[in-house]
């Protein structure tokens, strides 16, 4: 006889988050085992919780499954990237980029430097992973060189590569939130610039202040010029070197897909490592999966540029699957629709709605672990208050990249998390407290909902517009 299933109750579902929160931090803190570990363990807490509810694992599974399928594109990107990290660093593109901004960029403003060159790469490119593993490594290495903290440098790189990621119509995720919220895309980035131009420009001002501070102009600079010297006994140094970033950016502007572009990048970097840098071309190939090793004599630069490859991503893809295992699970057992009802019934005014979707978005980076998820749970949780408060569908899709996009870099086990930490070589909770444009966009965007402020208008239909012309006429 079948079990008959039920949807859990808020005393479940508010287990399943302390039991989640308990094991997360238990594994990490006090037995210090992989992030990994612990999500495999709750994987078997959510499914013993289904099994109570009357769900059958055989459904449970297909949760996974679906679960893991919504985040595959976020694992393409990522074998693509690793790739490219690797060939770039051989190839002397990355050294290049280091070389010319140490040469160029005044130490007191770098910071907001930082922050404006990653933005221009990830708005020209689409991508957060992409832009933070090209010229992010590159702005954290000549941020080091300047003797200043690696967690704020970090900061300032990753607040660019989210103003890209949140507001270029190249990216994946801004598409996918216009999509699912059934906006026009540009509609949806008109909404969203309202939030996210003011916080680019507090955080840009933020970070040149606290660069001012730092470093009042007086500072030694014998750690960049070591670093130069270091790189130029190491690397051909040449504009050349920064062919393969023009042809990738060029390529990503012209909306072609971003996983073969960058992997086409990836092998534009082994050929300039073996035309260029003195590779064999066996060797420059092994950089596609193994990464760079190389020896500069200066030692956080060889950290900083001993890294890429495929394989530097496998903890971090694996990662990301036992993830979206989770979020797929607590779908299947219908976690979901119950808190997609309780909001339902909070959500009487646009402040209301606008908190409720960052909270549902933000609940599938936390428990789901990829943007991609929570951008589903932002949506979907959400959607019908918004038509039933008579708001437009493009202050869903702003909400939803507020609580969800800009938060993935903020969860120590979300694609985002992992990947910033394991590519800059900062751990999540030291560069958090510096991530300054994330904090701003969720900020701002609570202030506009519980001001009504910036809530644009409800788009009129095709047959209500000509209702209107007809009553007019």
């Amino acid at each position: 006889m079948t079990k008959e299933r039920r949807l859990p109750s808020g005393k479940i579902l508010a287990l399943i988050l302390v039991m989640f929160v308990v094991i997360m931090f238990s594994f990490i803190l006090l037995l210090e085992l992989p992030i990994q570990l612990a999500l495999l363990t709750i994987w078997f807490m959510i499914m013993a919780v289904g099994l109570y509810l009357g769900n059958s694992y055989f459904q449970m599974e297909k949760g996974i499954l679906k679960g893991i399928y919504e985040g595959m594109g976020a694992i393409l990107i990522l074998i693509a990237v690793g790739a490219l990290i690797g060939t770039w660093i051989a190839g002397g593109v990355v050294p290049t980029l280091i070389y010319y901004g140490l040469n160029i960029i005044s130490p007191s403003i770098f910071l907001m430097a930082a922050m404006i060159i990653c933005a221009i790469t990830a708005l020209s490119t689409g991508t957060s992973f992409g832009s933070a593993g090209t010229a992010g490594i590159a702005m954290m290495g000549i941020g080091e060189s300047f003797g200043l903290p690696i967690y704020l440098v970090a900061g300032a790189v990753i607040s660019g590569c989210y103003v890209g990621d949140k507001m270029s119509p190249l990216s994946d995720t801004t598409v996918m939130t216009a999509s699912l919220s059934k906006v026009d895309l540009f509609r949806h980035i008109k909404s969203m610039s309202y939030v996210s131009i003011p916080a680019f420009v507090i955080a840009a001002i933020l970070y040149w202040i606290v660069g001012a501070v730092l470093y009042s102009g007086s500072g030694d600079l014998t750690i960049a010029e070591e670093t130069m010297a270091g790189l130029a006994s190491t690397f051909n140094i040449s504009w050349v070197m920064l062919i393969p970033a023009a042809i990738v950016i060029a390529l990503l502007v012209m909306r072609m897909p971003s996983v073969p572009v960058i992997l086409f990048g990836a092998l534009l970097g082994s050929l300039w490592a073996t035309w260029f840098q003195g590779y064999g071309f066996i060797e420059a190939i092994q950089t596609l999966y193994s990464g760079s090793s190389l020896s500069t004599g200066i030692a956080f630069i060889d950290n900083l540029l001993n890294r890429g490859g495929i394989t530097f991503m496998l903890e971090v893809i694996l990662l990301i699957i036992l993830a979206l295992g989770v979020g797929g699970l607590l779908q299947s057992i219908g976690a979901l629709e119950v808190i997609g009802n309780i909001f339902a019934n909070w959500a009487t005014n646009t402040g209301n709605v606008t908190l409720t979707t960052m909270l549902a978005a933000f609940f599938g980076v936390f428990f789901g672990g990829a943007a991609y998820v929570s951008l589903l749970t932002g949506t979907k949780i959400t959607e019908e208050n918004y038509d039933r408060l008579n708001l437009d569908r493009s202050l869903l899709s702003r909400n939803t990249e507020a609580g969800g996009t800009v938060t993935t870099p903020m969860v120590p086990w979300s694609d985002g998390g992992v990947f910033m930490a394991a590519t800059l070589g900062v751990s999540t909770l030291a560069y958090l407290p510096f991530f300054w444009y994330g904090f701003l966009v969720m900020i701002i965007t609570l202030i506009y909902g519980y001001t009504g402020k910036f809530i644009l208008e409800k788009e009129k239909t095709k047959v209500e517009k000509e209702n209107i012309n007809e009553q007019t006429a």
